[in-house]
């Protein structure tokens, strides 16, 4: 079949029953195989979003917004759930491993889903860094409650921190290379269990900081008014990163074009109500104050709650299960994205070679883990949340633009979940991730902008020579 073009310029658009097809996303999906059911891929989404975001981004949350917080956390989570309706259609339609990349290539063209592909090497790929600089803090915190001690600067924290190198950081990219090179069944196993002790954590944090609550602490309420629940919601956006990777194992969930939609609503709305909890608990007990801008906040306020070393030992412990969960929920996403850009030929074809004795990319999670262990050893956890963040919203707004081509271009192209008051949904969903892009600041803007000139550099340079789909198109 050959494939669609848009009127006027010649734009390069990949027909979504070629990538269903290419893919084998009915079947047995491009040497890898169907093993994670319904409950494994919602933990899978728990273990993807739950992790740096709240456990040490909340800080950072709370000092733009005050007790407001929660509003933020509401904010960022509206406008997840437009984009997951979007996600949720998309993946039931076209299950592949590719996710926004592969649904921007079949509707929005090639040049768009290769610069989408790229803005995916920040949430996918930098994010890895970012949770696994929030990974070290943790770690200190275990160590200083177990034993009095803590690892020096210069080996837990980067330059711009006042170290030297983030030891840490790198040790937990290497361990979840490690695993997720073992096989998905492995991967996904160890990710179920760690989202049932990280949400068991949180819960019990909770139990905690409401036996010192005081309605005291959260007036003023707004106290840095509208503004501040927008820059809120912007860094408590981070939080809820990770959740469309739910997409990207289209090719390894058992029936997915009913698991899909179905473990992406379940996540969104459980990990909401968790955040949401999380905030009022934990400025209820002590106040903005105590919770602004601290480093392992959480275990610092049951510290004080309770008077003691145990409970803050305690939750630093699930913060470093449940930044681990992070890191390799969200290292598996970016090795299938690069899969499916490898297929295509955008990237290298070293990304798509498929062990077969592990049914897993090896040699891609470990060019990846190398890749991204980089900046986690020597960045600072702010510089790459809000350039995480903008690219990330950018990526869900093509998103919310495909499914409302796709509807236009191939009707009958339908899976199991199908978003309700089309095209509204989508339209508030591009809406509510462009008022959030205008949060993250004119600083980030000017970062992006020059992010995705360079990525447009690579795919003038490499992707669009060597596209397999023009090779097909030229014969």
């Amino acid at each position: 079949m050959s494939p669609l073009r848009l009127p006027g310029p010649p734009h390069r658009v990949k027909d979504p029953h070629q990538l269903i097809a290419e893919s084998g996303a009915d079947l047995e999906g491009h040497g890898l195989k169907r093993t994670m059911g319904l409950f494994q891929l919602v933990c899978f989404g728990v273990g993807a979003v739950v992790g740096t975001g709240i456990f040490v981004g909340l800080s950072d949350s709370v000092a733009e917004a005050g007790p407001a917080v929660v509003l933020s956390f509401v904010l960022a989570a509206i406008t997840c759930i437009f984009t997951a309706f979007s996600f949720a259609e998309l993946g039931s339609a076209i299950p592949v491993s590719g996710s926004s990349y592969s649904f921007a290539y079949a509707t929005l063209g090639e040049r768009v889903a290769f610069l989408v592909g790229w803005c995916l090497l920040l949430e996918y790929g930098v994010s890895v860094s970012a949770v696994a600089v929030g990974w070290s803090q943790y770690v200190n915190e275990l160590l200083n409650s177990l034993f009095g001690r803590q690892l020096p600067d210069a080996l837990s924290a980067g330059p711009g921190d006042g170290g030297v190198i983030n030891l840490p950081a790198v040790v937990v990219v290497m361990m979840a290379a490690t695993l997720l090179v073992r096989g998905i069944r492995e991967s996904a196993g160890a990710t179920a269990a760690m989202a049932v002790l990280k949400i068991t954590v949180l819960i019990m944090f909770c139990a905690i900081a409401f036996t010192a609550f005081e309605h005291g602490n959260l007036t003023p309420f707004a106290s840095h008014g509208a503004g501040g629940v927008t820059a809120g919601a912007s860094l408590a956006f981070f939080s809820y990163i990770g959740f469309d990777a739910i997409t990207t194992a289209g090719e390894e969930v058992k029936n997915p074009r009913r698991n899909i939609p179905v473990a992406i609503m379940i996540c969104i709305g459980l990990v909401t109500l968790l955040y949401c909890a999380v905030a009022l608990a934990a400025i209820g007990a002590l106040g903005p104050d105590a919770v602004s801008d601290k480093p392992a906040a959480l275990s610092l306020i049951v510290d004080q709650v309770t008077d003691s070393t145990v409970g803050g030992g305690i939750i630093a412990f699930g913060a470093i299960v449940a930044i681990a969960s992070v890191v390799l929920a969200v290292m598996y996403g970016q090795t299938r994205i690069l899969m499916s850009m490898s297929r295509d030929g955008l990237v290298p074809r070293v990304f798509e070679r498929v062990s077969p004795r592990t049914s897993t990319p090896v040699a891609n999670t470990w060019i990846v883990a190398t890749v991204f262990a980089v900046p986690a050893a020597f960045s600072s956890l702010d510089v790459v949340v809000n350039l995480t963040t903008i690219g990330t919203l950018a990526t869900m707004v093509a998103v919310n633009v495909a499914v409302i081509v796709l509807r236009r271009r191939n009707p009958e192209v339908k899976g199991s979940f199908r978003i309700p008051l089309h095209p509204v949904g989508p339209v508030l969903g591009v809406g509510f991730c462009v008022y959030l892009m205008y949060g993250t600041g004119w600083t980030t803007w000017v970062q992006f902008a020059v992010f995705l000139a360079v990525g447009a550099v690579l795919y003038a340079c490499y992707g669009r020579g060597r596209s397999r789909l023009a090779g097909r198109s030229t014969g």
